[in-house]
């Protein structure tokens, strides 16, 4: 069946900038994918690499695929080779295409469970935590993630102490380090947290490549791969551990698909701040995983996006939100 692709460029501004070991994001920015079959039908998909160095694949594999008819299966022979933002975009609408998600028989877009909690690294922590104390109170859901390795130890360290003080008993805390800390470092602060029942992981707490760093330090706690997980896949079939999966960064969608209908454990969906039809992925997938073996709150940072058509459920809103 002949295929027609056609894109449209978004770029929007973060509610306020995220600091971490690697960077600060202030804003997002790629493309959107429509791609129509020759009955009509529709699959949306969104490309935005978080690295600015895949850009430029990701607009030169735009440009090859558009102006011209595709057949299915020299789609599906590119795909692979796609690099991996694009990767996602195009699989994405081929399976919303094949009703693989949003069709009636697979129980349509699953919405979103409660999400966890996004703190700000440094001391904006603190006013944030104090905020959502307030608002939700006790609440046994409360699950929170906390961007370290953003300033100096010492400080930080003076300001987990407080983080741990003001806690409630029923919370779960998870730490990203985004790789910025050393063996020493991360070994300190999971001596001093391991014992906590609040404590839920260290997400990538030394660099990606460092993996018998990482697999030594899973031996004293919870580890969960986020940036090791892109720098090497492989380990996506390896780390018996917390793999924080970020679907619209890793390529085709499809496989993680079917792990989680599958109920493949110790999987845990996290944002890289998607507009409204990345967002149904991320949601769908994210309820898939409640349903498994070891349900946990997603990584969905509510509250750090901006509202708008542009973050809207109908992928035609998002479409016309967008720059032709």
């Amino acid at each position: 069946m002949p295929l027609q692709l056609q894109w449209r460029r978004f770029r929007f501004l973060l509610q306020q900038p995220l600091r971490t070991a690697a960077g600060v994001i202030e804003d997002r920015e790629g493309w959107l994918l429509r791609i129509e079959a020759s009955d009509g039908a529709l699959g949306w998909g969104e490309v935005a690499p978080l690295d600015p160095a895949e850009r430029s694949p990701c607009a030169a594999g735009l440009q090859q695929l558009t102006g011209q008819l595709l057949h299915r299966s020299q789609l599906e022979q590119r795909l692979p080779r796609l690099s991996p933002a694009l990767g996602f975009g195009v699989g994405a609408a081929l399976a919303e295409l094949d009703g693989l998600v949003g069709s009636p028989g697979r129980q349509g877009w699953l919405a979103a469970p409660r999400s966890a909690e996004l703190l700000p690294a440094g001391e904006r922590m603190l006013p944030q935590l104090e905020q959502l104390l307030e608002q939700r109170g006790r609440q046994r859901e409360l699950t929170l993630k906390w961007k370290v390795a953003a300033d100096p130890d010492p400080k930080e360290w003076s300001l987990l102490e407080i983080l741990l003080e003001r806690l409630p008993s029923t919370a779960s805390l998870r730490l990203d380090a985004n790789g910025g800390w050393n063996r020493a470092t991360a070994r300190r602060w999971m001596e001093r947290l391991v014992g906590d029942p609040r404590f839920a992981w260290l997400e990538q707490p030394l660099a990606p490549d460092d993996q018998q760093g990482l697999k030594d330090l899973a031996g004293l706690g919870p580890v969960a791969l986020d940036e090791s997980l892109d720098q090497d896949p492989s380990l996506r079939n390896r780390w018996g551990g917390w793999q924080v999966r970020r679907p619209l960064l890793e390529g085709d969608p499809r496989p993680l698909l079917r792990q989680l209908q599958e109920c493949v454990p110790y999987r845990m969906l996290s944002t890289a701040f998607e507009t409204g039809i990345g967002r149904r992925w991320l949601h769908h997938l994210a309820a898939l995983q409640l349903q498994g073996p070891t349900p946990v709150a997603p990584g969905l940072a509510p509250g750090w996006c901006p509202s708008g058509p542009l973050f809207s459920d109908d992928p035609a809103a998002v479409w016309e939100a967008a720059s032709p």
